[in-house]
Order: C-alpha cells, then sequence, then structure tokens
C-alpha cells in the first residue's frame, strides 16, 4: 500500500450524511466506525421525521457576510449565509439531480477539515460558523474549487446596505 494517498467517502442515510477523509498509512490499522442512533419513543403514535428549520427567506436575522469565490461550476452556490449558530448554503435547484460537492472548512493552518453538516433539499445546511471553506468536486487538473470566505462585518453591512438599495441580497 501507497502511504501517500488519501481520498473521501460519503455515507448517506436516512438521518445524516457523514463525510470521512480516508488516508493510507505505512502502517497496518483498520479502523471500526459505529453509528447509534436513540431507540424510537414508545407509545400509540409513530415518530414523525422532521425536516430541519430552514429560515425563511424574509427573516432579518441573516447574516449575509459570507462571499461567494472562485470557478463557476453548475453546482455553483446562489447564496450562503449563517443565523449565528449554523451556516446554509443555497445551492440551485436542480443540485439533487447532479453531483454535490463536499465542504471542506480550512483551519486556521489553512488545512481542510471535514465537518458535520446536512442536505434539505437544495441547501447544505453546517452545524457551525466559519471563517473560510471549499466546495470541491473532482480531482487533479479537472478539480472544481468554491471558495466561501467571510468577510469584515463593516464590509457585509455595506454590501447588504448596497443590496437592499439595489432591491435584493445574495
Amino acid at each position: 500500500t501507497r502511504d501517500d494517498i488519501s481520498t473521501n467517502l460519503v455515507i448517506s442515510t436516512d438521518r445524516r450524511v457523514y463525510m470521512v477523509e480516508l488516508r493510507a498509512r505505512e502502517a497496518l490499522y483498520m479502523p471500526s466506525v459505529a453509528w447509534a442512533y436513540p431507540a424510537a419513543p414508545r407509545g400509540g403514535r409513530q415518530a414523525v421525521a422532521t425536516a430541519p428549520a430552514i429560515p425563511a427567506p424574509s427573516a432579518r436575522n441573516h447574516r449575509y457576510g459570507l462571499q461567494i469565490q472562485g470557478e463557476s461550476p453548475p453546482w455553483r452556490p446562489v447564496s450562503v449565509f449563517d443565523d449565528g449558530r449554523r451556516v446554509y448554503v443555497v445551492f440551485p435547484a436542480g443540485i439533487a439531480q447532479g453531483e454535490m460537492p463536499p465542504l471542506f472548512v480550512l483551519g486556521a493552518d489553512g488545512e481542510p477539515q471535514i465537518v458535520n453538516s446536512r442536505i434539505h433539499r437544495n441547501v447544505l445546511i453546517v452545524d457551525r460558523l466559519f471563517g473560510a471553506a471549499e466546495l470541491r468536486l473532482g480531482a487533479g487538473d479537472r478539480q472544481q474549487v468554491v471558495r466561501i470566505v467571510r468577510m469584515e462585518e463593516r464590509e457585509a453591512d455595506a454590501r447588504t446596505e448596497g443590496d437592499a438599495r439595489r432591491g435584493g441580497a445574495s
């Protein structure tokens, strides 16, 4: 086995999407991974699956201090915002019929990290805030990368005010 190869694995279940980074090592290592979900509630009624609460487009508590940069593939997000706890990446409506790029949050050292997230329709919900992240699809020379970068608060406020004057926001 070569010790310089890596890839990622996306596991979609009926409850979550798990993104696992796989790296080859020189030493033999066979980890195992398991997920445990709480048991269904007992009682006369069935548990009802609930959709994640995505803030309504008209909500005023959105913070649009995130900027989309880089290439323009068909899956490029149309907007990105946060609610102070989570980041919402809104993709074009037809993304469910195409390929969904994994999101890597860039740590303080600039290294990419996989984070907890889930998909609801065309919205990727990231369970934390971040300063910078990359959406990547493909490999090598054919890899497409779109960056999401948090802007300074004053710059974001000025952009939001300008968008409001023009009659829309991104």
